[in-house]
């Protein structure tokens, strides 16, 4: 099985530049987005048409233009639910959930901590909140977590992490979050079969000609429940697709047996 995911920044913006081609090039049996930054009233004919074949589902902000996540899949899930269950969390459509008959698949878009890490307490109850969330998801089957984590997890997820240390995405408390996550249970799928990769990144800035230079953050991710993580086949960072800020990731598991 192969899923990708990608933050577009905007997926009306990336569709004029290129993201069909990629969409149906890669072919993927779930294709998840974070960060469309669209209402499912604004999906025209146009948008629906790159994703025919798939089954749609979208969650938008209430904030017009901003966060929002959708999940495109070729096998109808057994149920989708929106949100966390946790109304302070559920206003910004960050989260989707696809049950599948041997998996979840959770699509995220992690809340940033904001310049100056102005959100940064909002964020360490978010993260808590949400490994709760998964925590009891995998009780009841294993979880594939995609999205954008907005956290570089390890000094080798970032080209520059001593200027870079107190800065929001690389802050102790967000990697610690991440360290409580898998050790949870959890496996972080790139790491998983690349534990040493280096200059493997997934956002770049749009200043300084930083993704010319390849100084960027790994920050998207396919997480899995520790009990799937034999079943990774490939786990790929598309760094060579643009239209956004971001590029796709994607992982190969096999799930079958």
């Amino acid at each position: 099985m192969k899923l990708i995911s990608w933050n577009v920044n905007g997926l009306r913006a990336v569709v004029g530049k290129g993201f069909a081609d990629f969409f149906h090039e890669a072919n993927a049996d779930i294709f998840c987005l974070q960060e469309t930054k669209m209402q499912e009233e604004q999906v025209d004919d146009h948008i629906k048409s790159i994703f025919e074949g798939y089954h749609m589902y979208w969650n938008s902000a209430i904030k017009k233009g901003y966060s929002g996540t959708a999940v495109f899949t070729k096998n109808k899930p057994i149920s989708v639910t929106y949100g966390i269950g946790i109304e302070e969390h559920d206003q910004e459509g960050r989260v989707i959930t696809a049950e599948f008959e041997n998996f979840y698949l959770v699509n995220c878009y992690t809340p940033n901590s904001k310049r100056e890490l102005a959100r940064l307490d909002y964020r360490m109850i978010w993260e808590n909140e949400f490994r709760n969330y998964l925590l009891k998801l995998d009780k009841t089957k294993p979880v594939i977590l995609c999205g954008d984590l907005n956290v570089a997890h390890q000094e080798v997820d970032l080209k520059n992490p001593k200027t870079n240390h107190r800065n929001a995405g690389f802050t102790d408390e967000e990697r610690g979050k991440m360290t409580e996550l898998l050790e949870a249970g959890f496996t972080d799928s790139f790491r998983y079969l690349y534990p040493n990769k280096e200059n493997c990144y997934s956002w770049w800035s749009y200043m300084f000609h930083a993704r010319e230079k390849n100084v960027g953050w790994r920050i998207d991710y396919f997480i899995v429940s520790k009990k799937l993580e034999e079943k990774i086949v490939e786990s790929t960072i598309f760094a060579d697709v643009l239209g956004s800020d971001h590029c796709p990731v994607g992982i190969q598991c096999n799930l079958e047996n």
